[in-house]
């Protein structure tokens, strides 16, 4: 399910850091059914959302970038689109898409946050001990995770990133974790296929999402030990710490087939 063309290519003048932090496949069998049958209906979801969009020949990622490119303006790498990012009132929940990384078919990736005033009670940040400054009160946001997009404008993976990549408050992952079902975009800017697709995101890939923050933590605290010389929140040097490829059909063929081995 591609649209005719790919979206306009852009140099990348980012690297990443070294290929650490790679994540197996969760084994979908162990879930418990009624977990798989949410995530079934999260994957029919983001296929309707392919659907009427790709009757329109649109994507995803066309869709935010919609305003920019009906201007005739440049998308420029590192900003944010839309230009003050999407943020629901209600959830809390925040997200941009931007361009940077030097990825092979990687096209950009969405940045997605939670806010403090929409985090479940109990959830705080570590203690900061840096010389940068972590944002404080309503700033101290977490990122939950980036979407790697192709030029087609499809998610082809899953990935975490270090404190300084975005500039966060630093959560530990199962704090991380306990917000993830807080991560609802429900509203219609800037786009109503987008938002319903990138909170569906967030279902289907549940277990695949808890896995990547984990070990983004092992990454996180074993790079502390072996540059202990650095702060590791700020080392330019560790940027991804966590990452997955993805395919929303075959994770959805998946999801289908451990239903009905525990319906059968």
């Amino acid at each position: 399910m591609r649209s005719k063309s790919p979206l306009g290519n852009q140099s990348a003048s980012h690297t990443t850091s070294p290929a650490t932090g790679l994540v197996a496949a969760p084994d979908l069998s162990t879930l418990p059914l009624v977990q798989l049958l949410a995530m079934q209906s999260a994957g029919l979801e983001i296929m309707e959302c392919y659907r009427v969009l790709k009757k329109s020949e649109m994507n995803i990622v066309g869709e935010v970038l919609r305003d920019t490119l009906n201007k005739g303006e440049t998308f420029y790498e590192y900003n944010h689109y839309p230009d003050d990012d999407v943020y629901d009132r209600e959830t809390h929940a925040q997200y941009y898409y931007h361009a940077h990384r030097g990825e092979v078919g990687e096209h950009g990736h969405f940045h997605c946050f939670l806010r403090p005033k929409g985090m479940p009670a109990g959830v705080t940040p570590i203690a900061c001990s840096t010389s940068d400054p972590w944002p404080q009160g309503d700033e101290a946001l977490s990122h939950l995770l980036a979407i790697a997009m192709d030029s087609y404008g499809y998610p082809t993976g899953l990935f975490t990133t270090n404190r300084w990549v975005t500039a966060e408050a630093w959560y530990p992952a199962d704090q991380v974790i306990r917000m993830l079902d807080h991560f609802v975009i429900d509203q219609a800017y800037p786009s109503w296929p987008v938002n319903r697709w990138i909170s569906a995101m967030f279902v289907l890939y549940r277990p695949h999402i808890e896995a990547l923050l984990k070990q983004r933590d092992e990454i996180i605290w074993s790079w502390a030990t072996t540059h202990p010389d650095k702060d590791v929140f700020e080392d330019r040097k560790l940027d991804i710490t966590s990452q997955i490829e993805i395919s929303v059909e075959n994770t959805l063929h998946e999801v289908e087939q451990a239903i009905s081995t525990k319906q059968n």
